[in-house]
């Protein structure tokens, strides 16, 4: 056996292409989208488990009520998130929150079509409205926000006009009795998980009841479908970003509309079918809420597309479009859940919260702004 030496010639180093622009790491820190709520996220848990560690909000029954907050705005994040990233806004979605529970209601209670009937035709109306929303933008060229600013009064005003012609009244109530018959109303209002907390009530690992009718159950009987949902609203949403070529798409459509089309992105497609995800994303809240709590309401809604598009930001979305990410906005979500909870935990006053939203936004936005310098090398 022997040996064999190779005396391999140093290979000579490129030059350096001056395409590529070196950046510090901090740098490539910095403009992680998620980077911002991230240590929003830990600032805010950490806040509140100085001041409200001693309280239920962080018990079994804690976690699952903020939870269930967060999650609500984590539905209608996503699909903001995506539409912004996409380079438009809509202003329309709480407006569709409630509209959308109400159309529906009204088709299970008054029209005594079946709940899955229901769900199915109220998605079909609100990605419809969704599409007329994202066709007049496109179409007219005016601002996204003056369209959907429009269709906010519109949707609105139909809502309480069918609530009071069809029902004589703002609510439509009843829809809790005819939903527990239904194959897949459960989809949207019960629990999963149901049998590992009840084994684990009986392993004394969680809390049970000690009297009454349910002594012996555990005082948390599953995690709520709203909260799973979520969950999976955001894989998805994050895979269809950044793992597949339609992803591309929606940040091309953000950031250089002119340049995409040229490159064969077709913008007006993409744009129009953010318009309809954002909507879907809104109907599907709006029929969760009327499951959950059995009735419909025409103010169901308000201020939650103001809330919903402050959570994309303090995700790290840029107003601009082009940049963002589906987990930044959820932990936006997050942060807002546990501070309107918290608030509640730690006995402050709950008008505090819009305080808190106003000062958030205003420090997102600033942070966003720097964050775009770096991107386009201003700074």
């Amino acid at each position: 056996m022997t040996n064999v030496q190779t005396n391999e010639a140093p290979r000579p180093t490129l030059p350096k292409d001056e395409r590529v622009k070196e950046l510090h790491r901090l740098h490539k820190a910095l403009i992680r989208p998620e980077l911002g709520a991230i240590c929003g996220t830990i600032a805010v848990f950490v806040f509140f488990m100085i001041l409200a560690g001693g309280t239920q909000m962080f018990a079994l029954e804690g976690v699952m009520n903020w939870g269930t907050v967060s999650a609500q705005f984590v539905v209608l994040a996503v699909g903001v998130c995506l539409l912004m990233i996409a380079g438009e806004f809509d202003l329309s979605l709480g407006s569709m929150v409630g509209f959308s529970g109400m159309i529906f209601a009204l088709l299970v209670m008054k029209l005594g079509i079946p709940v899955w009937g229901g769900i199915l035709l109220t998605m079909m109306l609100c990605a419809s409205l969704g599409m007329i929303n994202g066709w007049l933008v496109i179409r007219t060229g005016l601002p996204s926000f003056i369209v959907t600013l429009a269709f906010l009064f519109i949707l609105r005003g139909a809502t309480i006009w069918s609530a009071i012609t069809f029902n004589r009244q703002p609510v439509v109530s009843g829809v809790g009795e005819v939903a527990a018959g239904d194959p897949i109303a459960w989809l949207f209002g019960g629990e999963a998980f149901t049998g590992l907390f009840q084994w684990l009530g009986q392993q004394g690992v969680i809390a049970t009841f000690t009297k009454g009718t349910r002594m012996g159950q555990p005082v948390v009987s599953g995690i709520p479908m709203l909260m799973v949902w979520a969950i999976v609203f955001v894989l998805v949403g994050q895979w269809v970003l950044t793992r597949t070529r339609f992803g591309n798409w929606i940040f091309a459509a953000g950031g250089d509309p002119e340049a995409a089309r040229y490159v064969g992105v077709p913008v007006a497609r993409v744009k129009i079918l953010m318009f309809m995800v954002a909507a879907l994303c809104a109907a599907f809240l709006g029929i969760e809420q009327v499951i959950e709590f059995g009735s419909a309401a025409s103010d169901r809604g308000i201020m939650k597309e103001f809330e919903a598009i402050i959570c994309v930001v303090i995700g790290g979305a840029l107003l601009t479009g082009g940049y963002g990410s589906v987990v930044g906005a959820a932990l936006g979500a997050i942060i807002f859940g546990v501070v309107q909870q918290g608030l509640f935990f730690t006995n402050v006053e709950s008008s505090l919260f819009r305080v808190f939203l106003g000062s958030i936004l205003l420090a997102a936005v600033l942070a966003n702004t720097y964050v775009r310098r770096l991107i386009t090398g201003e700074k």
